[in-house]
């Protein structure tokens, strides 16, 4: 898939030195994570590149495993979510795989995007990334507001690398 035409939304892209991720690790589950009594839990994740068109099709993803376990009163604002965390992502970390990740368990709707955004070791320019990506999420922030949910973002713990964003919606 091609990249954006469009420029990063961190002002330190343009100028920054060539940066090669280190290589990825495995996400390992632990044991016994799925339901008890056999129930049935939403559990959706995929990579996407990083491009803005990512933002369909991880939205297409979300409203299909929404309708698919009867969750439907979540599907707009899971839409507008999704769309808006994938977007916003592909913009600070344009060529670079996204990873988004959506559950449901104890009655609410969680949803994580964790993009390769590095962090930023001077402060004046971490600060300056950081506003940036809060100010083009400000519909996620009244989406979530209004559903009573939660938003946040922050850099990834380590050994990972990245920045994640999430939202947690209550039923």
């Amino acid at each position: 898939m091609h990249s954006s035409p469009l420029t990063a939304l961190c002002p330190a892209a343009a100028v920054s030195e060539t940066w090669t991720p280190p290589s990825p690790r495995p996400y390992l589950r632990p044991k016994g994570h799925a339901g008890s009594g056999g129930e049935r839990r939403l559990a959706l994740s995929l990579t996407l590149p990083g491009d803005l068109r990512s933002a369909r099709i991880a939205r297409a993803a979300a409203v299909a495993a929404l309708e698919t376990r009867g969750l439907n009163p979540y599907v707009w604002p899971v839409t507008h979510a999704v769309t808006e965390l994938v977007a916003v992502a592909a913009g600070m970390s344009p060529g670079m795989e996204l990873y988004v990740s959506l559950r449901h368990r104890d009655d609410a709707v969680r949803l994580l995007v964790w993009d390769q955004h590095r962090h930023h070791a001077a402060p004046d320019l971490a600060a300056v990334c950081e506003t940036r990506r809060r100010r083009a999420l400000w519909l996620l922030a009244a989406i979530t507001d209004d559903w009573g949910g939660e938003w946040g973002m922050g850099e990834a713990p380590q050994p990972q690398w990245g920045t994640k964003s999430w939202v947690m919606l209550p039923r």
